[in-house]
């Protein structure tokens, strides 16, 4: 799949970026990156494979990273073999749902 990063949040932001946002959780993002961007996934059951715990919320699907201790939020679009990449939060932040709104849930 093709992984881009898009939202008003991190609009001229790049994978690189978002990979050193939290310098602890790097690796796991790397390791979440390189898995997606070899898959092939057609829906949610198939993300699941990869990512047991991936959610969906609405129009996205959050994944647990570095043992839940942040929270990635992507909009995936299983046609195109597109994710995009709306944000990365640490749990704190996830859990003050600011971010729900854009994905409708």
């Amino acid at each position: 799949m093709q992984v881009e990063v898009a939202g008003a949040h991190y609009q001229q932001a790049s994978v690189a970026r978002i990979l050193g946002i939290y310098p602890d959780a790097k690796q796991p993002l790397a390791d979440w990156y390189d898995m997606a961007k070899k898959a092939a996934w057609s829906n949610l059951a198939e993300t699941r494979r990869d990512f047991p715990h991936a959610d969906p919320c609405g129009q996205c699907t959050i994944f647990n990273i570095k043992g839940n201790q942040y929270r990635l939020i992507t909009k995936i679009n299983y046609p195109w073999q597109v994710i995009y990449i709306r944000f990365v939060l640490t749990h704190a932040v996830y859990d003050k749902g600011r971010w729900k709104h854009d994905c409708r849930c």
